[in-house]
């Protein structure tokens, strides 16, 4: 193959290893598959320096008031939108911190809109709200979707950092990109398929990618899920064993400060851990940015005076 033809995509090649798939026992098919999934995560380990780059990078942006916006098409983008849904409940963030747009719309996530993808201005105009304080991730497997195409073209144009995760190590969209994300996962089991391997090794990147950015921006404490939002009462049980595994203490102590905290667990596992009342430690919290390691320092290097009313500063 010949870099920078229309059809240079390892995604699209026939895999060898599985010409007589059709010919094999289910048993054995299976295994087959399974053989080809158990590739991905070393090619996802190769790009992790490329991904810590873009962690760091979306990091700084959130602080300084900026956005994180994924586009993609088909099974590249429907993973997009997953990964940005499940990011809301599962650490408490804003619906439109980080935005997934697929091409077609969310109704293409249940029902397909084909010739979609093939529509760069619609990726253009789907990326009319990323300003320069903002990080655009082009979604796809094969690097040369149009829609993703037109969308980071946009982006550039906003100033925006811009990022492509793709399996293909040709892909024609990485010069459009500050840093690619390439886990080349090579042919699929059936040729094309990329909800497949490439599928696989997108979903463990956008895993890894959200999780560590959640972790550097403070959405955790150790490797519990803090600032997640009690919307059930499933979840409440699950932020009381949460608040009781944190802090030590047993399930009463923990709903109590829960329930004084009016459900925010943030403002509840400082209290606990540092024995001081809810203005004190929603004000540490506020002084901190939310991140609970510096409140806890706050406090304990300014300890609170008896009958103050405020956290000191630091």
């Amino acid at each position: 193959m010949t870099s920078g033809d229309w059809f240079d995509s390892l995604t699209e090649d026939r895999n060898p290893r599985t010409n007589d798939i059709h010919t094999l026992s289910t048993l054995a098919l299976l295994e087959k598959v399974n053989d080809e999934d158990s590739t991905v995560p070393a090619a996802v380990r190769r790009a992790l320096p490329d991904l810590s780059r873009l962690v760091e990078e979306t990091v700084a942006r959130i602080g300084n008031g900026g956005r994180v916006h994924y586009f993609g098409a088909g099974s590249s983008g429907r993973l997009g939108l997953l990964d940005a849904a499940e990011l809301i409940p599962t650490f408490g963030v804003a619906e439109d911190l980080v935005v997934a747009h697929l091409a077609g719309g969310d109704a293409a996530m249940r029902r397909p809109k084909e010739g979609a993808e093939d529509e760069a201005a619609l990726g253009v105009q789907d990326a009319a709200e990323v300003g320069p304080s903002d990080v655009a991730v082009g979604l796809t497997a094969s690097g040369r979707t149009p829609y993703v195409e037109g969308a980071l073209r946009h982006a550039v144009r906003a100033g925006a950092f811009t990022a492509l995760v793709t399996s293909n190590p040709f892909a024609k969209l990485r010069d459009n990109c500050d840093v690619v994300i390439c886990a080349d996962t090579g042919p699929e089991v059936i040729a094309g398929s990329t909800r497949m391997k490439a599928g696989t090794a997108e979903k463990l990147i956008l895993n890894s990618y959200s999780t560590a950015v959640m972790v550097r921006l403070g959405m955790t404490w150790s490797n519990l899920m803090i600032n997640m939002r009690p919307t059930s009462a499933k979840l409440r049980q699950r932020i009381v064993r949460l608040l009781s595994q944190a802090a030590g203490t047993d399930v009463e102590q923990s709903a109590a400060a829960l329930t004084a905290a009016n459900g925010d667990v943030k403002v509840a596992l400082v209290g606990l851990l540092t024995g001081v009342d809810v203005p004190v430690a929603a004000s540490a919290l506020d002084r901190s940015s939310g991140v609970i390691e510096l409140a806890i320092r706050r406090l304990r290097t300014s300890p609170v005076q008896p009958g103050a009313t405020h956290s000191p500063d630091a």
